[in-house]
């Protein structure tokens, strides 16, 4: 499998476009995530990356009574042994980090941790459960996460890192390390790794009918033609 390749490939595709390429493979109930997982701030294009999971579980304690320095401390230890972010040390260019957070409102992202992540070459984000804060610098920063809702609180006392690169559920999907990720306006769609070069075939027939169809009503309503109805380079 090439990932630039495949990336290339599907640059152009909106969500919809994927979504009727699963339908035309016979994926009709398979791929789409829960539309309660939504894009934290819209963008024209859509975020495309090959998926890199990990799991975070409930933390089940103790939380030791403490506070001002001595919370500090134990804070410290806390992110240094049990909420770890093993699958950051792994990024590779084109990934799309998937976190199964088992549905806790927590802000395990940030401004500061997802800004690291795109540095190392990701494209996005995309959890199950709260997940996000600092959200107006990640808009700012403009870094496309896609979640069930925003999250205040810290990770500390609330999950703990379990594993990396496995299968998760996301959104009523599976999702498997090197699935195609597609994410915009529309939500998450999930490609299974085997199904990449059939679902192109069709969800690009999908997108070149919807292209012309639309730039003809473009030019029959007056309206000037933008990026979206860009015909010159369908093949």
């Amino acid at each position: 499998m090439d990932r630039a390749e495949i990336l290339e490939m599907y640059k152009d595709f909106r969500v919809t476009d994927v979504r009727d390429g699963m339908d035309w493979c016979g994926y009709h109930f398979y791929g789409t995530m829960h539309h309660s997982i939504k894009p934290l701030w819209r963008s024209m294009r859509a975020t495309i990356g090959f998926a890199r999971t990990a799991r975070y579980v409930p933390y089940e304690g103790p939380v030791p009574r403490v506070t001002g320095d001595e919370y500090t401390e134990w804070s410290n230890w806390y992110y240094g042994n049990v909420c770890t972010d093993k699958w950051a040390d792994d990024i590779i260019p084109g990934d799309f980090i998937a976190l199964d957070v088992c549905g806790i409102d927590v802000g395990l992202l940030g401004s500061n941790n997802t800004l690291n992540c795109v540095n190392k070459g990701a494209v996005g984000f995309v959890l199950n459960g709260g997940g996000v804060r600092d959200t107006d610098e990640v808009i700012l920063q403009k870094i496309p996460v896609f979640t069930r809702h925003i999250s205040q609180p810290m990770d500390q006392a609330r999950i703990r890192y379990l594993e990396k690169n496995i299968p998760i559920g996301l959104g009523g999907v599976a999702v498997y390390p090197e699935d195609l990720i597609v994410a915009d306006g529309d939500g998450v769609v999930v490609v299974p790794n085997k199904l990449i070069y059939d679902v192109y075939k069709y969800a690009y027939k999908e997108m070149k009918n919807d292209k012309i169809a639309r730039r003809n009503l473009y030019e029959a309503g007056g309206r000037d033609f933008d990026e979206t109805v860009e015909i010159s380079n369908l093949k």
